[in-house]
């Protein structure tokens, strides 16, 4: 356990900038403890041991590690990737592919096919049809298929936020305009505000994307709230785009409700999911990814418009392996990550109470609230005369951004600033725990003590 990739934990703390820190992993016993009976737990698989990813062209780490230096990073938090080794059934599954030297056209094979079809029907009761896939290399382009095909340039597409910053790009790309209609929260839980969103659909909306389970918030959207959605969309005739990339990372007492096993069929037929294995087994890079539809005449005008259906030879191969075989891994990697959900409610509000944490129902995400911290730090300020540096032509710098920054200077943790998520995200900040809890309780500390000494 304590060797990781040929380093033992206290050269990985070097490497990764967390030596200062190190000591604080273990300042807080009754939470250590805590950690150590959850690890305890899950013999099989070791998600607690820090896996050293520095020097590996992670984007998490070493791109700020680039920009910020070596010495300046304890944990990046921000892009959503996590930590830990792959299942052993994926690397497995690599190695024996790599013994067919020949790298030429892939034909996408029925064993693939099959995979996602059992994946999704085991877990969630998800009938698809092999005629109602469309393979692509990522959510993103498979997003822009479809808001090509029903969203003319100039239009507006339905988002409610604060929602993935990545739909933005793909809303700008397409040459529309972002309508966002805010979440509400309520006793602490964010809800969907049916209301507004009707107000904003006009007759040159027609296209929602809808995110479950909800990113950054976390939410885990009910049967009843997806119908209600589903039945406005459907009156309105506002197609939706059902982005399920996180559906596997759902906490207890949670259900998550696949938008394609909606009761009403005319719902479900005025909507298009998406999908892939690559956040529930950390495959981003492998670039494998898939959409479905049980609407025919839908179906033929994405792939008429030009969609894709290129696929990488070894993402596949990844892909089919973790759906066919990693159930095991993945069954003990979501207790985990519930366990790093609750060490963070408990860390904060023991520690660092001026941050309001928001108990997500799913996701390896946490959505937290830093407005009191952006006033006590003068984050406003600071946002001003970042501006002022800038070229005249660049927008305003937002005070969640200064915040991003002064989380770097002081705290040495890389977070991502929550005005890249709509209007519904200034005063808040998305945090990735998808890590051992080692480094976690590593990053809070810092974070307590950057705080504390403000």
């Amino acid at each position: 356990m304590a060797q990781i990739a040929g380093l033992n934990r206290r050269a990985f703390l070097r490497n990764a900038g967390l030596t200062a820190v190190a000591g604080a992993v273990s300042s807080n016993a009754p939470l250590a403890a805590a950690a150590e009976t959850a690890f305890a737990a899950n013999p099989t698989f070791d998600f607690d041991t820090p896996y050293n990813r520095v020097g590996t062209d992670c984007t998490k780490w070493d791109r700020a590690i680039s920009i910020y230096g070596k010495g300046n990073i304890v944990a990046g938090m921000g892009i959503a990737d996590m930590d830990f080794k792959a299942a052993p059934c994926i690397t497995k599954a690599l190695q024996e592919r790599l013994q067919h030297e020949n790298w030429g056209y892939l034909t996408t094979p029925t064993s693939h096919v099959e995979s996602i079809i059992n994946w999704n029907k085991k877990r969630y009761n998800l009938e698809i049809k092999p005629e109602w896939l469309m393979h692509s290399p990522s959510v993103h382009p498979a997003i822009l298929s479809v808001l090509r095909v029903f969203s003319p340039p100039g239009s507006k597409i339905l988002v409610q936020t604060p929602t993935y910053n990545g739909f933005f790009t793909d809303i700008r790309q397409v040459g529309c305009k972002a309508e966002e209609s805010p979440l509400k929260v309520v006793n602490g839980r964010f809800q969907m505000d049916f209301e507004d969103l009707e107000r904003r659909i006009g007759p040159d909306t027609n296209t929602l994307i809808l995110c479950n389970p909800q990113n950054p918030t976390g939410n885990v959207w009910s049967k009843q709230d997806l119908m209600t959605l589903g039945e406005l969309c459907l009156k309105r005739r506002v197609l939706v785009l059902a982005d399920e990339i996180h559906c596997d990372f759902v906490l207890k007492g949670q259900t998550y409700t696949p938008f394609a096993t909606l009761p009403n069929e005319a719902v479900v037929r005025n909507s298009v999911t998406f999908k892939s294995a690559s956040k529930s087994f950390n495959l981003a890079s492998m670039k494998c990814a898939y959409m479905f539809c049980n609407n025919a005449d839908h179906v033929a005008k994405i792939r008429q418009w030009g969609h894709k259906e290129d696929i990488n030879t070894m993402g596949m191969v990844a892909h089919r392996a973790a759906y066919n075989e990693g159930a095991e891994w993945f069954d003990q990697l979501l207790p985990y990550i519930e366990g790093n959900h609750d060490f963070v409610a408990k860390y904060f509000a023991a520690n660092i109470p001026a941050i309001k944490v928001y108990k997500p129902q799913g996701t390896y995400l946490s959505w937290i609230d830093v407005s009191a911290v952006q006033q006590k730090v003068g984050a406003a300020q600071m946002a001003a005369e970042m501006t002022k540096k800038n070229p005249p032509s660049a927008a305003p710098v937002t005070p969640e951004v200064a915040m991003e920054r002064w989380f770097l200077d002081n705290a040495k943790i890389q977070l991502n600033n929550g005005s890249g998520y709509g209007m519904a995200g200034a005063g808040h900040m998305r945090m990735n725990i998808g890590t051992s809890r080692k480094t976690l309780e590593a990053a809070l500390s810092s974070l307590a003590n950057a705080l504390r000494n403000t």
